[in-house]
């Protein structure tokens, strides 16, 4: 097997188990509870397979809504995160990130902090995973704050453990 496809399948993998095991059981203020899992979507190698992507991604949401028994709105949430993955993308590196196979891993681990195509990209990805969710989640026009204010306050917190959990898998410099 090919490594980037182990490298994904142990991400996936090691993601949800932490997502379910550490995470779901975090629950700051009766309302913020990070979202890091969707790493596996932000980090998913640019040249991969748009397909395996969408299914991944659906699993990986729908395994989440299965432990901690949320309707399917975190599949739903995932499944439009990697759909805007593209769009995400091209906003944040410009077109050149489809000519020049993006590893997307190595640029974020490299300068996430330096790079301000970086630091959008994680950003915007959480924040359209977030609000999709939180909308799901309340489903009501007369909630508009809640939504936001759940949405930003969750995203500093997942940026935060994103952060950390990309600081924790650096690739060592060789």
């Amino acid at each position: 097997m090919n490594s980037i496809v182990l490298s994904n399948i142990g991400r996936f993998i090691t993601l949800l188990l932490v997502q379910v095991l550490i995470f779901n059981n975090i629950d700051l203020f009766g309302s913020i509870n990070p979202f890091p899992y969707i790493l596996f979507i932000i980090l998913y190698p640019s040249s991969g397979n748009k397909a395996l992507l969408y299914l991944t991604s659906f699993l990986l949401g729908l395994a989440v809504d299965m432990f901690i028994n949320s309707a399917g709105i975190h599949a739903a949430a995932s499944l439009i995160l990697a759909f805007a993955r593209p769009m995400i993308l091209k906003f944040s590196f410009g077109i050149s990130y489809q000519y020049h196979n993006l590893n997307i891993l190595k640029k974020v681990t490299k300068d996430i902090f330096n790079s301000l195509e970086v630091f959008s990209y994680i950003s915007i990805s959480i924040l359209v995973h977030n609000i999709t969710l939180f909308a799901l989640e309340l489903f009501r026009f007369s909630f508009v704050l809640e939504i936001l204010s759940r949405t930003i306050i969750t995203m500093i917190t997942t940026l935060l453990c994103s952060v950390l959990i990309i600081y924790l898998i650096k690739p060592s410099k060789k």
